[in-house]
């Protein structure tokens, strides 16, 4: 299953306080599109279904698994970017722009 970092499940909780709710989890999901054919998708989300596997505050849909199952999920706060980021060596390669992978 998908790996969260310490800062990853930090921002998480951090983000579940600013919401004030706690029947919300991190989504994380691969859909078509992006220039090599696939991209990464996270969000909050509180339409969980039972096609979904969970862990601890991440969601993810059963047609992502197999995309997602070596991936960890880390946030990143620099000068140079500030979001989560994914790192996936299932990936077998990805676009210029870094936006979608294959």
């Amino acid at each position: 299953m998908i790996t969260l970092t310490e800062a990853a499940a930090g921002k998480v909780k951090e983000l579940l306080v600013e919401e004030g709710r706690n029947d919300i989890a991190l989504r994380v999901a691969v859909s078509p599109g992006g220039c090599s054919g696939l991209r990464y998708a996270m969000y909050l989300d509180d339409q969980l279904t039972e096609k979904d596997e969970t862990g601890v505050r991440i969601v993810v849909d059963k047609m992502s698994v197999p995309y997602l199952s070596q991936a960890t999920v880390d946030f990143v706060d620099s000068l140079e970017q500030s979001g989560f980021t994914i790192d996936n060596p299932a990936a077998q390669g990805g676009c210029a722009c870094g936006n979608s992978f294959h």
